[in-house]
């Protein structure tokens, strides 16, 4: 796969009003001051939106659905986050950057901290879908941000390191959430993760500098349609769209349904303990910035291949009985999963050239599809068939992304 600009420009009448000053350069104020705010958005993103994910159990209890069912709270959730998304990078062309993604934290923070009210199962699930619909300004603004206003050769970092906050705030939000859920219930940790996330919002509005580069203007409807056909027919940003439904659904697969294996037995661990397995989330915070560099001297689709390789091992590994290798399993596909990420993502924004926010919105559509449609199927798989069958589809699935990296691919 070649990862070069991209093959297609797109004329419109509304383009982008372009400040000439210089980029964002690597061990700079400024670059601390930046990274330092994406970090605190990635860990805001991925605390609030899989904050529910260990409380499953929990939340089937609580509000007597089954397991199946209460997958939802993470489904809807993405999958309302999926479908808002193109709509998000349309207005993200109309507001400025920066003010979009605080604004998109703080409804996400407040949406959760609701759900902590809600006294019903269908009050919860608006919420979740709400909160899905007021992220959707966030991610591939994120990426956009960064292709603008960092200079390219320290892009891959600054990604990087946006990622590995992702991987911090999903421990963190789990962790946070469980260790509550079991001292003071559900509820309460629901409600504290979005309290954080709300802190997260303002450290971004603090440190977060305004774009300089460009001033987005509206791009009509059918200026919009046009640019999201032209990425369309790239088949090399096509297939960067298909990983990214492919591994993510791999990664939500296997964390939605390990806390319903821990906590039966033979483990029966408690909700503080499952929570800590989160911890493993760690191993993204090394594993993104890694990938994002390394794919610079051996190659994006080089480096992409390892990263799946390593979900693979990491899934076949769950289906070992010991906890030692369950957990070492889940390490590997975390490492792996968070590399990956980092890659593929930088590599779309690269692909694209211009137009940078919406090619970033159809790969973040993929992405969560994948959380949501793979997410939910495995619930079918863990009803059917119990854990074999929810690693044997994250297996089928990874399997199916390696076959994608074709040997023009892994020279990318």
């Amino acid at each position: 796969m070649h990862c070069g600009g991209s093959t297609t420009t797109i004329a419109t009448p509304h383009t982008f009003s372009v400040i000439t000053s210089s980029p964002i350069e690597q061990s700079t104020p400024a670059f601390r001051q930046t990274t330092l705010a994406l970090f605190a958005a990635g860990f805001s993103t991925f605390a609030l939106m899989y904050c529910v994910q260990p409380l499953l159990p929990e939340l089937a209890a609580a509000f007597d659905v089954s397991a199946a069912t209460s997958s939802l709270a993470v489904s809807l959730t993405t999958g309302a986050l999926a479908a808002t998304l193109l709509l998000g990078g349309s207005v993200s062309e109309r507001v400025e950057r920066k003010t979009m993604i605080v604004a998109s934290l703080g409804a996400t923070a407040v949406l959760t901290m609701l759900c902590s009210t809600a006294t019903s199962w269908s009050a919860f699930l608006t919420m979740r879908v709400l909160a899905g619909i007021a992220f959707a300004g966030l991610p591939a603004i994120a990426v956009a941000y960064v292709g603008e206003e960092i200079a390219p050769r320290a892009a891959g970092l600054a990604m990087g390191l946006y990622v590995g906050g992702t991987a911090v705030g999903g421990m963190s939000g789990r962790l946070l959430a469980a260790t509550l859920t079991d001292a003071l219930g559900w509820r309460v940790g629901v409600g504290a993760t979005g309290a954080l996330g709300v802190v997260a919002a303002v450290l971004v509005a603090v440190l977060l500098p305004r774009a300089k580069h460009v001033r987005p203007d509206a791009l009509g409807v059918d200026n919009l349609l046009a640019v999201h056909r032209a990425h369309l027919a790239d088949p090399h940003l096509r297939q960067l769209f298909a990983q990214g439904f492919l591994y993510m659904g791999v990664f939500v697969a296997i964390y939605n349904y390990l806390a319903f294996r821990l906590i039966a037995p033979p483990y029966s661990l408690g909700h503080a303990t499952i929570g800590s397995v989160f911890l493993l989330y760690l191993v993204g915070m090394v594993s993104s910035p890694w990938a994002g560099a390394i794919a610079g001297t051996r190659g994006r689709g080089r480096t992409l291949g390892w990263s799946l390789m390593l979900m693979l091992v990491g899934a076949a590994l769950t289906l070992v009985t010991s906890l030692v290798a369950i957990i070492v399993g889940v390490g590997l596909l975390t490492f792996g999963f968070f590399a990956a990420h980092a890659v593929t993502i930088t590599w779309v924004g690269v692909r694209a050239g211009t137009h940078q926010s919406q090619a970033a919105s159809l790969y973040v559509v993929s992405y969560y599809l994948g959380a949501s449609v793979t997410g939910t199927l495995a619930g079918v798989f863990w009803t059917r068939y119990g854990w074999n069958g929810v690693a044997g589809l994250a297996i089928v699935q990874t399997i199916a992304g390696l076959m994608l990296l074709n040997t023009e691919a892994r020279r990318g």
